[in-house]
């Protein structure tokens, strides 16, 4: 780009040389309401000024102008340094307005932004220009790997785009497709929002695409819809125009843009809108995707859906569907489709009248008529059939001694009872140990009767008894000395297992666990780990239990700022900081920033950090520090800047006309003046 050119798309900039190998930059400054106070420059290392604006250069400009500044600069570092000439900076919001804000941009990347509007008489930011690196990519639209960002081709481009749905859950899926198929145009919804709810007040909103330019306003109310009609994916501009009778008025107006999904494009809400600032937005009306729809698709058929894109069960056959009634079962089961002709319920049981369990009420036989059986049907009687369910003649049942050989035979039974007694010899007398209690005659051997425990295995064991009266005790070991730890009072054999009692700690988790304890003395101490060593930095008083944390003490200044800050410190030395002034001179040559003198003289003489510290920069410093016995020396011409206006009363206020106020300048005079 020659130096014409540059000159041509710069209107406000001004070049002292035209730089040969340049980086293309951008300059975006965001203007309050006070636009002639704005101006700026950029110099070299060596103090040269590259490019400037002077004061007053924006002073044509609509309140909230946005200043877009071509600019081609040298590499290397250079210093960008913005004004006020009132010295309130971008700080419109002060006065009602709006705050303003700049931004310097290379290579898409921001080196210098200016997010504090409220700077005062200058903002200075030092930053490095350099060279924007080639971004490698595909620059080929029509693949897939297609990078807009890209500006050397490095060969990715491997895949054409082939357009179609790609989404496998829908109808018209295309398995070859890699690029999804869009909507190329639908309406959107515009909505414009107003905080206090009077309208826009001649402010409105500039919407363009392409070519087409439109613009919107809001008369009244707190919001209001409007539909627009855009091109998809094509990107939307959005441009916030602000009148003269509005420009306190422009924080309460805000918009926002929604595609026919409901969802929201682009959103600016009150009180965020920045006046002339270019809002872009992308567009989506949605993909050519077509969902799929179940039904039946032959139109044969009683439920056929002419919209239906996938298959789906289909029915021919009009009658009656359900089981429960006994149309189902004459129409032969072949209906598909109930046409409500289900009237009678289905009865199931036996439809033959001659058998057994016939059922009057049943129309449908299901298969499970029985025979008549006739016969006895009473349980207690002594012909009784089970399988009879018509009753017969039934015969009694007689019981007694079937046996002619027994002693009570009963000649009319028909039933033995076990009742026939024959001869049984044993000892009659029930208080023996071998009473029979079957026996009918003696036999002259009955054994007294001798109680006891009679298990061998038992601790009572008796071997005189012949019959168990329940007193058996078992026999159970264990430690019968009521004194020890493990002490059984159930057992009655000692095994010599006793443990005396151990008290101590018995947690396994606590510090001072004893393993041989068997008895809790409840003075277990729980383990606190942390750096046990009282010259760490994070020494722990608490701890009991050293777990190799300690960290030690490294002092030194710890201020990224500072000339000698010290990554290993994690200790502040704030005392040893020392602070660069970043002077032609070099860092701590003569002074480092600390010193209050030092700062003092580069403040009221530029020269002396800007070219060289001479004999009148030390001379001014002595001065400062009361070393200076002499004249103070100057340079041939002072200059003498107006720091603040204030009222009678000492606050901060801006020219006024037939009012008297109090001018303060940097030489520490003060002028009192009446503006006509």
């Amino acid at each position: 780009m020659n130096k014409l050119l540059l000159l041509l798309l710069l209107p406000f900039a001004v070049f002292s040389q035209g730089p040969l190998n340049c980086v293309p930059t951008t300059l975006v400054i965001n203007l309050d309401q006070y636009q002639s106070e704005t101006y700026w420059n950029i110099k070299g290392p060596n103090g040269n000024v590259i490019a400037s604006v002077n004061s007053g250069a924006y002073g044509g400009q609509p309140d909230y102008a946005v200043i877009t500044e071509l600019l081609c600069l040298p590499q290397g570092p250079l210093t960008f340094t913005i004004y006020d000439t009132y010295g309130d900076g971008l700080a419109g919001a002060l006065w009602g307005g709006l705050n303003g804000s700049y931004y310097l941009i290379q290579c898409n990347d921001t080196l210098v932004w200016g997010d504090v509007p409220d700077f005062q008489n200058d903002s200075i930011h030092v930053f490095v220009s350099d060279g924007c690196p080639p971004v490698p990519g595909c620059m080929d639209p029509l693949y897939v790997e297609f990078n807009p960002l890209a500006d050397t081709d490095d060969g990715s481009c491997t895949d054409l785009k082939v357009y179609g749905c790609i989404d496998s859950t829908m109808y018209n899926y295309d398995p070859l497709a890699n690029t999804m198929s869009l909507i190329s145009n639908c309406d959107f919804t515009l909505t414009m929002f107003d905080l206090i709810g009077d309208g826009w007040v001649g402010s409105y909103l500039e919407v363009t695409q392409d070519t087409n330019v439109r613009t919107y306003y809001l008369a009244d109310g707190f919001s209001a819809d409007t539909l627009i009609n855009l091109n998809s994916p094509h990107p939307v501009e959005f441009k916030f125009y602000v009148t003269q009778q509005a420009s306190l008025t422009a924080a309460h107006c805000g918009f926002r843009l929604t595609n026919p999904d409901g969802v929201v494009m682009k959103e600016v809400l009150p009180p965020f809108i920045q006046p002339l600032f270019k809002y872009i937005s992308p567009t989506f009306c949605g993909d050519l995707c077509v969902e799929k729809i179940f039904g039946c698709m032959d139109s044969l058929a009683l439920n056929y859906n002419d919209s239906a894109n996938v298959a789906h069960d289909c029915f021919y056959v009009l009658g009656c569907t359900n089981s429960s009634y006994l149309e189902y079962y004459t129409q032969g089961f072949v209906a598909d489709t109930s046409d409500g002709s289900c009237n009678t319920p289905a009865v199931w049981g036996c439809t033959n009248s001659h058998a057994f369990n016939y059922e009057p009420l049943a129309n449908i036989d299901n298969g499970g008529c029985i025979e008549v059986v006739t016969g006895c049907m009473s349980s207690i009687a002594f012909n009784y059939n089970p399988q009879a369910n018509t009753p017969d003649t039934c015969i009694p049942v007689i019981y007694g001694c079937m046996s002619s050989i027994a002693l009570n035979y009963d000649s009319l039974a028909n039933t033995d009872d076990g009742s026939c007694v024959g001869v049984i010899y044993g000892c009659m007398d029930t208080l023996a140990f071998n009473f029979a209690p079957l026996a009918n005659a003696d036999d002259g051997n009955c054994i007294p009767t001798i109680y006891g425990c009679i298990n061998p295995v038992m601790f009572n064991y008796c071997d005189t008894c012949n019959t168990n009266d329940g007193s058996c005790i078992e026999i159970l070991y264990g430690c019968t000395d009521s004194i020890m730890f493990n002490y059984n009072p159930l057992a009655n054999v000692d095994n010599s297992s006793c443990v005396p009692f151990i008290f101590g700690c018995t947690d396994p988790s606590m510090l001072n666990y004893d393993a041989l304890a068997n008895t809790e003395d409840f003075t277990c101490i729980p383990f606190v780990y942390g750096c046990m060593d009282s010259t760490a930095l994070n020494y722990d008083s608490l701890a009991n239990t050293d777990n190799e944390s300690c960290i030690t003490i490294v002092e030194g200044c710890m201020d990224q700022s500072a000339f000698n800050y010290d990554l290993l410190a994690n200790v502040h030395d704030s005392i040893s900081c020392l602070y660069d002034a970043g002077c032609i001179s070099g860092a701590g040559n003569p002074y480092w920033l600390n010193d209050l003198c030092y700062a003092w003289v580069l403040e009221v003489d530029e020269y002396c950090c800007e070219n060289a510290w001479d004999t009148i920069c030390q001379s001014t410093y002595d001065y400062c520090d009361g070393s200076w016995s002499g004249p103070l020396l100057s340079r041939i011409q002072t200059t003498k800047k107006l720091i603040m206006i204030t009222d009678l009363l000492g606050r901060p206020t801006k020219e006024n006309k037939n009012k008297l106020l109090l001018y303060i300048y940097s030489d520490g005079t003060v002028q009192r003046k009446l503006k006509q």
